[in-house]
């Protein structure tokens, strides 16, 4: 995990991926096309992916903790 302090432009593009239907697709399902695209687009290609690891500390297609148990 990048060890660089999370500022107010990281918030906000990683609350973007958050909104973001097909990351949310991918984080809900686990599974499929949408799942697979937002594998490879997140390794430094999307700032929005990239950033919600920076502030989330998880991948943008990892599943959401509090949704889980």
């Amino acid at each position: 995990m990048n060890t660089a302090k999370v500022n107010e432009t990281d918030r906000a593009l990683a609350k973007v991926c958050g909104h973001c239907p097909v990351c949310r697709h991918a984080r809900k399902r686990q599974k499929g096309a949408a799942y697979r695209f937002v594998r490879t687009m997140e390794e430094g290609l999307c700032p929005f992916c990239n950033a919600y690891e920076r502030v989330y500390g998880r991948k943008a297609h990892e599943p959401d903790g509090a949704k889980e148990g």
